[in-house]
């Protein structure tokens, strides 16, 4: 029953984890404008390539769906992905 996670949902556990850390700086700092720097580029044609702002979101379903108001709080963040760690070790299905 006990199994350990797969790279993958490690690797989106940590960007989680770097994604709140983000969003909780001050708006002037440079990782924060980064993060929603929009450069207006066209894409080339075929299947999109995935951007790091939807892995993030897909990695939220891991953290528990929508709750971005936990982003805010560092200690409320860092329960819900100990949380997601291991229910994802676990097996279990999320609430």
């Amino acid at each position: 029953m006990i199994k350990k996670p797969t790279i993958t949902e490690t690797i989106g556990l940590n960007r989680s984890c770097w994604f709140g850390h983000v969003h909780r700086m001050e708006e002037n700092r440079i990782p924060k404008k980064v993060l929603y720097m929009n450069l207006e580029t066209t894409r080339l044609t075929g299947r999109p390539r995935n951007r790091w702002q939807g892995e993030v979101r897909q990695d939220g379903r891991l953290v528990g769906g929508k709750r971005v108001e936990g982003l805010y709080n560092r200690e409320e963040w860092k329960k819900l992905l100990r949380k997601a760690r291991n229910r994802r070790i676990l097996h279990m299905p999320m609430e």
